[in-house]
């Protein structure tokens, strides 16, 4: 499994802003764009998508830019990945209900990789701006952390 430039620049721009935005007020793409080594252009495109979903609101004139339209403990990250359209895709059918396989069945590990892509959609969901500038992340289950001690 891959993410896209796309989900890890927005989450780097739209962290850039909380922290930058503190001192300066509104902040520029371009300033964003040096910091990040991101392209403008490709910023943006994603930022085009991100005040659209409400997440960031822009500013005009000399000191404009953009900030966050939500405190950074409100904003998650899988709010912010959905809103550049990514998707984390785990089972080769997608979410088409066409099947896996070529008789339009699900393969024996649909479920398996259902199951993850829940976990993964649900740790992004619990994740907000503010915990990836403070560097806290939930801790995988307990129950998989003993199990994974008790193998070792």
């Amino acid at each position: 499994m891959k993410l896209t430039a796309k989900a890890r620049y927005a989450v780097m721009a739209i962290t850039d802003i909380a922290v930058s935005s503190k001192d300066q007020g509104a902040v520029s793409l371009s300033d964003i764009s040096l910091r990040q080594d991101i392209s403008l252009a490709f910023l943006e495109q994603l930022f085009g998508k991100l005040r659209k979903a409400g997440l960031v609101d822009s500013e005009r004139g000399a000191q404009g830019g953009y900030k966050l339209a939500a405190p950074a403990s409100h904003i998650y990250i899988g709010s912010v990945m959905r809103a550049v359209e990514e998707e984390i895709q785990t089972k080769r059918c997608g979410d088409t209900g066409i099947g896996c396989t070529v008789k339009g069945a699900k393969c024996l590990s649909h479920d398996l990789w259902q199951a993850m892509e829940d976990h993964i959609e649900g740790f992004l969901d619990a994740i907000s701006i503010q915990d990836v500038i403070d560097q806290r992340f939930p801790q995988i289950c307990p129950e998989l952390v003993a199990k994974m001690e008790a193998a070792e």
